[in-house]
């Protein structure tokens, strides 16, 4: 999926966000700085915790009343995000800027037909007649798959099966055609058998309606199948960010290098599936150093005490691991990696192949 480079769309810089608790304050976000370009797909990929939809929950302002904003700044269309007010951001928020979320019944109202909670999204943002916005409401239900739109307008977000629902779902964030779609772990409460129409569906949408997408997942295998660049968070912080072949063909951290031994393959059956050992840390109390050192097998002392930095490793390719220091000892990744990477360069380099890998996972 190749994209015109015509500058990007949004831009994340040294983004820090905290959160207040009656544990102290827990560093959730620690210098994230990102962009996305218009049209094309970013992925943001780590374990839970590690700060990947707080970073996009600050994009639309949707975070809970016990958030700091330590230090940074979300530039969208000239201005920063992080200093309108409430109702300048209800301008953007929807219908700028969209979001799905992971789970659908907790965004759907349960006591209002899927029809009238998408028109009333339309009603909200545009000057429009409720006959109107209900007959759009159809088509967006029509766009996404959904059958019997007519019918099924009518119907309460319970009648519908899960892949429905977030199927309602991409219709109620597309209400208002907006620039950005965040997705935000839109297949993980999805039966398997039906990840990859949704995956399909977001990128059809995408190019039809010319938007941009975030999409955040901990699946390195929905990243092989919807993503032109993927950007790696482990506690609070990019630690590897690049094109998408360039992440899954030539990983650099010892991170990264874990999250694909933890893939699973169609050829994966009663074998040992590899997990990363150890936790992410505890970021009331924030690691010196390489917050992942504990974790890492190659660790070098100086990983306990400092901070890596990025380090360039193409035009477009970057990761922060010491082991990229040219005085750092050559290390070669997991045997594992090169034998997943052959499975996956056949099992998803290739429409069928995705739909496949999806369906078995």
């Amino acid at each position: 999926m190749e994209t015109k480079d015509t500058g990007p769309i949004l831009r994340i810089n040294d983004l820090h966000i905290s959160f207040q608790t009656l544990e102290g304050r827990v560093a959730a976000v620690r210098g994230v700085t990102l962009d996305l370009k218009h049209g094309e797909t970013l992925a943001i990929v780590g374990e839970s915790g590690s700060g990947k939809s707080v970073s996009m929950k600050a994009v639309n302002r949707v975070l809970p009343k016990n958030t700091i904003f330590e230090k940074g700044e979300i530039w969208y269309e000239g201005r920063n995000l992080l200093t309108l007010s409430e109702k300048e951001m209800e301008e953007i928020r929807g219908r700028k800027i969209a979001m799905i979320f992971q789970d659908p019944m907790t965004s759907l109202n349960p006591t209002m037909t899927v029809g009238r909670q998408i028109a009333e999204s339309i009603l909200v943002h545009e000057d429009t007649t409720k006959e109107k916005a209900l007959e759009e409401a159809i088509e967006l239900m029509k766009l996404v798959g959904i059958r019997e739109p007519e019918k099924s307008s009518h119907n309460y977000p319970h009648q519908f099966s899960g892949g429905m629902r977030q199927r309602v779902m991409i219709a109620l964030s597309l209400a208002c055609r907006p620039d950005i779609l965040i997705a935000d772990e839109p297949t993980t409460a999805l039966d398997v058998t039906i990840q990859a129409q949704i995956l399909d569906l977001i990128d059809e949408l995408k190019e039809k309606l010319h938007m941009s997408v975030i999409f955040i997942t901990h699946d390195l295998g929905v990243v092989a199948h919807v993503a032109d660049r993927v950007a790696v968070m482990y506690a609070g912080r990019i630690v590897e960010y690049g094109k998408a072949e360039e992440i899954f063909y030539n990983p650099q951290h010892p991170y990264t290098w874990g999250l694909i031994c933890s893939m699973p393959t169609l050829d994966t059956k009663d074998e040992y599936l590899y997990s990363i050992p150890g936790s992410p840390p505890n970021l009331l109390h924030v690691p010196k150093g390489d917050a992942f050192a504990p974790r890492n097998a190659y660790a070098m002392a100086i990983d306990f005490e400092e901070q890596p930095p990025f380090f360039q490793v193409s035009d477009t390719h970057y990761a922060a691991t010491w082991l990229l220091d040219p005085r750092a000892p050559k290390v070669e990744p997991p045997k594992e990696i090169k034998r997943r990477q052959e499975i996956f360069r056949t099992q998803i380099d290739t429409e069928e192949g995705r739909k496949a890998y999806a369906h078995s996972i």
